[in-house]
């Protein structure tokens, strides 16, 4: 199935797509940046690069430390970071819902695609000029 992927372009020059929505959704399951960039193969930095971007984007954090007790502090979407991710997720659901005839017109005419024609022609004899 084709999969449907949208990365948002704002006009303040701020881009949101599905990796940092991806990474916002794993802050949320994991409580702390370092954490969640782990569970997605990415370095601390990176994440916490990626964090800062959303956080810069918009009127208010998406994204902010806790400070804590015995266990230490730890990251946390706020209600704005969790909104953020409900609404994304909403165009993203909307888009694809009203996207399905042409995207099932795409799909049908879907040829081998690169790699399986490159295979498909390896065993064909090169042709001659």
């Amino acid at each position: 199935m084709t999969r449907l992927t949208l990365r948002l372009d704002f006009t303040n020059g701020a881009k949101l797509g599905p990796g940092k929505i991806r990474l916002l959704e794993a802050i949320e399951a994991t409580g702390s940046i370092a954490a969640a960039g782990r569970s997605l193969g990415m370095s601390y930095r990176r994440a916490w690069l990626l964090v800062d971007e959303v956080n810069r984007a918009f009127a208010g954090p998406a994204v902010a430390g806790q400070t804590g007790g015995s266990g230490g502090g730890g990251t946390a979407l706020t209600d704005w970071g969790r909104e953020l991710v409900v609404l994304y997720r909403q165009v993203e659901a909307e888009s694809r819902m009203a996207n399905t005839t042409a995207l099932a017109r795409l799909e049908s005419r879907l040829g081998v695609g690169e790699a399986g024609a490159a295979a498909k022609d390896a065993g064909k004899p090169p042709r001659g000029r």
